[in-house]
This record gives C-alpha cells, structure tokens and sequence, in this order.
C-alpha cells in the first residue's frame, strides 16, 4: 500500500552560511523541473523528428506569512527580508527541500531569487510573501555543505 506524504512535511529551507533556516511560515512551496527538447529533421528520413534531450532546468515557488526574522524576532527562519537582502547581493543559494522523514529523500541544489513580491493588505490581514528561486546546476540527493 503506497505511503502519502503530506505537503506540510515538505520543507524548503536556505543555508545562511552557518545552517539551513527553514523559509518562514510557508503556505505552499514548489519544485517544477524541465528538460529541453532538441528536435532534427534530415534530408535522409524527410517527415520524420528525431528528438533528443537538451538542457535541464528547475525553479522553486514559495508562498508564506512574513515573519520577523531579525533581531528579536525568530533569526532561525528566513523570511521576505531574509531573502531580499539575498536577492540584492545577487547570491547565490544552497537549497534543502526535505520531508523528515528517514525513508524519504531529501533534495537540495542552488538556486538565486529572481522574484520576490510582498502583500500587505489593509486592515487586521497578515502579511504574506512570495518567492521564485530559479536553479542552477542539478538537483541532487546528497547534502553539498557536507
């Protein structure tokens, strides 16, 4: 019988450097990869398509509360301004996107913010944020901080 993993234990986290941070108070986050498609046509087989793979790519989606993670807030997640100082630096990031659970692979590579936005509607509503971080190089199963 197949075992389903709740989308609330997938966790996406951002090494600072020193440890992964958990990105704060997510709502929803994704991992969507592509594969290039290269398609031929010759002269030798007129009508016909020959398809081969070309370049991988993969980007992560993040929707969430905006949190205080500064001083006196909670500094061991990274929010919006987290990220944006991130974004600004142009840096590069180390990704984790992880269940927790033993038998379970967990996922990480690196990846820069390309797009960040922050809603703050009027009124007794939270704040939240959105994040797409696009990847760079693979996706791979083994821990680079390691």
């Amino acid at each position: 019988m197949a075992t389903f993993i709740k989308g609330d234990t997938n966790i996406l986290s951002v090494h600072d450097g020193t440890a992964y941070r958990p990105v704060a108070c997510l709502t929803a986050n994704s991992l969507a990869s592509t594969l290039e498609v290269l398609e031929t046509r010759t002269k030798c087989d007129p009508g016909v398509v020959i398809t081969n793979a070309g370049a991988f790519a993969y980007s992560i989606g993040a929707e969430g509360l905006y949190i205080d993670t500064g001083v006196g807030g909670d500094i061991t997640k990274a929010s919006h301004d987290w990220l944006l100082i991130e974004q600004q630096a142009k840096n590069t990031l180390t990704w984790k996107l992880d269940t927790g659970l033993a038998t379970n692979t967990a996922y990480y590579g690196t990846a820069v913010v390309t797009d960040l936005n922050l809603d703050s509607p009027t009124g007794s509503e939270n704040a939240t944020f959105s994040a797409t971080l696009q990847g760079s190089g693979a996706i791979v199963t083994t821990d680079p901080i390691v």
